[in-house]
């Protein structure tokens, strides 16, 4: 395996193959990070992975700082999960500059649910998904191919329209969500977990279970029924101690409210102390 520090190196470790396999991360592994290596090592003759702390998706209140930055180890177990190449620039590497030119999503999509509450998130996620792109796939000449969890639904769906909008020859891979044996989504920030916090932490995704079931129940009075749903699931989880910030039932296809028939996928996103969580769940 291959450590890199320059989008010049990163280039010509790249030359020799054909088909790179990215699976862009901010380090701090765990085994769905993993999973994704390995799910994309067949789908390409060069697995990448990167790690980037992108200043330019926090707020200024938000982790950035803090953030875990813990290189050695996760080159240890990239290097087992059987991945090729590690891209670890700095940031000045990554912007050498002011980034002035930024990749604004369509609000109707990103504006909505995570980036109702954290605004501006998906322009820095869309900016530097789109700089590794040029990293990694600029010289490629056969199949490209971005892997993203669906733990964060609504930014590999953004990363789809993105894509597409753009026409860039790459395929959008999505994952399953990797969970703790009790049900619990992974995450790099579930470290920030107390031990009572860790057991309590389940319910968030059980929540979203009760959600499911009661939003399929409504069948066609989903319209009507749903804003109680979602809020006595938030009311019941408030009450448990977290501070939700939404539940919600939406379209698959577009997050978009749903009408009765249509496939359907259940979100949230809840702080649970200091730790903010998400998961997801499709129906």
């Amino acid at each position: 395996m291959k450590l890199v520090h320059t989008i010049a190196d990163l280039r010509d470790a790249l030359r020799p193959h054909d088909s790179p396999a990215l699976v862009a991360t901010m380090g701090n592994l765990h085994a769905g990070h993993l999973a994704l290596v390995k799910t994309a090592k067949p789908l390409g003759d060069v697995t990448v992975a990167s790690i980037f702390v992108n200043r330019l998706q926090f707020a200024p209140h938000e982790d950035f700082d803090t953030y875990p930055r813990t290189l050695e180890a996760d080159c240890e177990k990239l290097q087992a999960a059987g991945c090729d190449v590690v891209f670890a620039p700095s940031e000045r590497e990554m912007y050498p500059e002011p980034q002035g030119f930024k990749v604004h999503p369509p609000a109707e999509l990103a504006d909505i649910l995570e980036g109702h509450f954290r605004p501006g998130f998906f322009t820095g996620v869309c900016t530097v998904v789109m700089k590794l792109f040029q990293c990694v796939f600029s010289e490629a000449k056969g199949r490209r191919t971005a892997m993203f969890g669906l733990k964060d639904y609504q930014q590999q769906l953004i990363m789809r329209r993105m894509v597409k909008q753009f026409a860039l020859p790459i395929d959008i891979v999505g994952a399953p969500t990797e969970r703790a044996a009790d049900g619990l989504a992974l995450s790099s920030r579930n470290m920030y977990l107390s031990e009572a916090e860790r057991a309590e932490a389940v319910q968030l995704s059980l929540a979203l279970r009760g959600l499911a079931r009661d939003a399929l129940a409504a069948a066609d009075g989903l319209e009507r029924q749903l804003p109680g749903l979602e809020q006595r699931a938030m009311q019941a989880l408030a009450a448990r101690g977290w501070q939700p910030d939404y539940l919600s039932v939406r379209r698959r296809e577009d997050l978009q409210p749903p009408k009765p028939g249509d496939a359907l996928v259940v979100l949230g996103a809840a702080r649970l102390g200091k730790t903010r969580l998400i998961d997801n769940l499709e129906v």
